[in-house]
């Protein structure tokens, strides 16, 4: 990855104005605005995604508590509302500024820069969903709802790239953050008492299993990503109480999307829990089509 020293990529809009003149060199359109710096972003973004898989292999690890739990987790949710601040306003996530790099052959880059971010997020922001009686920090709910709103951001992201025409993100990557995602919603689905957010954690994961059995025609070795999933409705079976812990499984689970998984061991004293509630996950029909 390029370090901070190293000179960013041109913006996407001079890049594809640029014209070969007679003399082989190449010459950029005038009047053109930097409007859309997308790769230069995802870069930007990628040296956060550095510092918080960082910090959360420090989790597993040193289980982190209190002040200490509280100032790192405050100092990468900066950088990563920093950067969202720094952003031009045409680049903010907005149905019209999708709309606009959408008609100039850019959707799939643009969703890209925001299915980074919210993944990050989300990856930062998990492992307060639902933490261990011992874990203790300021901010441990409003945390919680960041990580809930990065996932929701991230569906809705993926969902309007879907729907508009020329701008399906159809790359591997989607299918595990989606996988991700999904077990957000999962944990609504298991621990809110609010109808109206269980209906929606309902319909997006309906959703996203759709897309996943779409993406799984292009990809063979998205099997993988399902597989995952699986293994995940399955711990949370055995115990809804330490499935969502952030430990050495989840860590695997969050991070190594290429790689099998287990079923997460846990402890005799947890007993089997039935959740009909997501078994239409596993019941829908494989010839289901996604909608347009």
């Amino acid at each position: 990855m390029p370090t901070a020293d190293v000179t960013l990529p041109m913006d996407e809009m001079h890049y594809l104005a640029l014209r070969k003149d007679s003399s082989s060199s190449f010459v950029g359109s005038d009047g053109l605005d930097a409007l859309s710096p997308l790769v230069s972003e995802m870069i930007k973004l990628n040296r956060i995604l550095l510092a918080i898989n960082d910090f959360n292999e420090t989790c597993v690890k040193s289980q982190p508590d209190g002040l200490l739990l509280e100032h790192a987790v405050h100092g990468l949710s900066r950088q990563l509302d920093d950067w969202a601040e720094a952003l031009p306003e045409s680049m903010r996530d907005t149905p019209e500024n999708f709309s606009w790099y959408a008609s100039h052959g850019l959707g799939r880059s643009f969703a890209a820069v925001y299915l980074g971010y919210y993944h990050f997020g989300q990856l930062l922001f998990y492992q307060f969903l639902h933490v261990r009686p011992y874990k203790s920090a300021a901010s441990v709910n409003a945390y919680a709802e960041k990580c809930k709103d990065h996932a929701a951001h991230l569906c809705e992201m993926i969902y309007r790239a879907f729907s508009t025409p020329n701008c399906d993100v159809l790359y591997t990557m989607v299918a595990h953050v989606l996988v991700i995602a999904s077990t957000v919603q999962i944990h609504t689905l298991l621990f809110s008492e609010d109808e109206s957010q269980i209906r929606t954690a309902h319909s997006r994961l309906e959703q996203n299993f759709k897309i996943l059995l779409h993406l799984r025609t292009y990809w063979s070795t998205l099997d993988r990503p399902m597989m995952r999933l699986r293994a995940f409705h399955d711990s949370c079976r055995k115990s809804m109480d330490t499935t969502f812990v952030l430990d050495r499984w989840m860590l695997r689970f969050l991070v190594e999307f290429a790689k099998p998984m287990e079923q997460k061991e846990v402890d005799d004293q947890y007993s089997p829990l039935t959740l009909d509630t997501l078994d239409f996950v596993w019941n829908f029909p494989n010839s289901g089509k996604l909608k347009g």
